[in-house]
């Protein structure tokens, strides 16, 4: 199993790290330096406050074995050219450690804070990434570039524009998915899909892993060749009392989960649907303190991995191995002490 991380390396996993929490650009090469030292296979970036290539850029002229993702970057606001192209940097740049992550954001975002037209995600995202390999094989092949699908229409590639082969042209495509037809989507034409925390193991064996597998049949691909990528949500701690200081903060983000709707499905697999529609309606009314109240034991242990460092590898590896290729997760490291207890825990997931 490869072990991936989202930078910095937080206070709590990055499952569980607070969309506002600053993340420092001028700390980020360290950082993905330590994430190698420590032995993880990967180190991610999410497009919340920073542009996530110009992190990775970073972070990729201080390792030299580590690979570089976004986890993930918005597709629909960029043109296809122009995320081939920072990719195509990337890839140059690491040597071929590069791996694109997309997602599409939702209806909201795309119209009111990026200024775009709305369309269907799932057939949107196919043109885009069939877009983008049409960019890389003109610049890798010397292919005349001629894609036209109902979002984009491209046909014009100058050599003042063109920046021509590279060593490692095949940047693996990852897609964030949820819902079956962006699932579907990912095994028809990605190399990964990346899950949100949410997706419980029975979520992934029911709705995620048929979904994948229908759209690879649509390409006549082995759905083997599409990697699921899991963030998955993790509370953890070095023994049972900070461990319990750490479940209260897990239940609230699961209660956050619970009441948001577009991850409603998952709840309502589970036969949680009517408490998914109350915590909605707590939501509305702004009764965030209640939310946390919804959530019992049974959702909080079905929806998160929660155990100390000695037990969160082995839970780990109950509930993903077979079903996940890639994992994200850390813990804080302040000393060479963390960083062997880090080590440890890797071992045991990876074994």
């Amino acid at each position: 199993m490869i072990v991936e991380s989202l930078l910095p390396l937080g206070k709590l996993d990055p499952g569980l790290r607070e969309p506002d929490t600053p993340l420092h650009i001028g700390e980020f090469a360290a950082g993905a330096a330590l994430a190698e030292s420590v032995g993880l296979d990967a180190v991610l970036v999410e497009e919340t406050k920073d542009d996530p290539f110009q992190l990775l850029a970073l972070g990729a002229s201080t390792t030299e074995r580590i690979q570089l993702g976004t986890s993930v970057a918005m597709a629909f606001p960029r043109s296809p050219t122009i995320t081939a192209m920072s990719a195509w940097s990337l890839q140059k740049l690491s040597q071929g450690r590069f791996v694109l992550g997309l997602g599409t954001q939702v209806r909201a975002h795309i119209q009111r804070r990026y200024g775009f037209e709305w369309s269907a995600p799932a057939p949107w995202t196919r043109d885009y990434v069939n877009a983008m390999r049409a960019v890389w094989d003109c610049w890798q092949n010397g292919t005349p570039l001629d894609f036209e699908s109902e979002h984009y229409n491209l046909n014009l590639m100058v050599p003042l524009f063109n920046p021509g082969p590279i060593d490692h042209p095949k940047i693996p495509v990852h897609i964030a998915a949820i819902g079956p037809h962006m699932c579907a989507v990912a095994g028809e034409v990605a190399d990964g899909v990346r899950l949100h925390p949410v997706c419980t193991p029975r979520f992934i064996d029911e709705e995620v892993l048929p979904n994948v597998a229908r759209g690879a049949a649509r390409s006549n691909r082995d759905v083997d060749e599409v990697e699921i990528c899991m963030k998955p949500l993790i509370g953890t701690a070095p023994d049972t009392d900070a461990l319990e200081r750490v479940i209260r903060t897990v239940r609230a983000r699961v209660a956050f989960y619970l009441s948001t709707p577009s991850y409603r499905r998952t709840f309502e697999l589970h036969g949680w649907g009517d408490i998914a529609r109350e915590a909605s309606t707590l939501s509305r009314e702004n009764r965030w303190e209640e939310l946390p109240g919804l959530v019992d034991d049974e959702m909080l242990h079905t929806v998160a991995t929660v155990g100390t460092y000695a037990e969160i590898g082995a839970k780990l590896r109950e509930r993903y191995v077979g079903r996940v290729d890639r994992i994200e997760f850390s813990i804080p490291v302040h000393n060479d002490h963390d960083a062997e207890v880090f080590r440890s825990i890797l071992d045991e997931v990876r074994s």
